[in-house]
């Protein structure tokens, strides 16, 4: 069973597939097909790029600003909250949040 050599690609090659997928935002597949290469190949070309050249991450709108501080603040007065209900119910009767039944246990009724 005879192997095919390996084929080897230039840095320029290489490059100009990945920004074709990346640019164009073309599928992995279609390119590689067209350019008569392994899809796996441009996918691992692709993974790379994209691992050394992040995206940046979007700017906020200024309505999206506002509403993020809204909920901040709507988070920390929710949390505050908690704790001073966690800490109401271990005060009322230093055994947590149980319920009375109006009962002993071993008692005959």
């Amino acid at each position: 069973m005879a192997t095919s050599p390996r084929r080897k690609f230039s840095a320029q090659f290489k490059a100009e597939a990945v920004q074709m997928v990346v640019q164009n935002d073309r599928p992995i597949a279609q390119v590689a097909k067209e350019l008569q290469i392994n899809d796996g190949t441009l996918g691992n070309w692709v993974k790379l790029y994209r691992e050394e050249n992040p995206e940046p991450e979007p700017a906020l709108k200024p309505s999206d600003r506002v509403r993020l501080a809204e909920l901040e603040a709507e988070v920390r007065e929710l949390r505050m909250e908690n704790e001073f209900l966690k800490k109401a119910a271990l005060d009322s009767n230093r055994q947590g949040n149980t319920v009375g039944f109006g009962f002993e246990w071993g008692s005959v009724a």
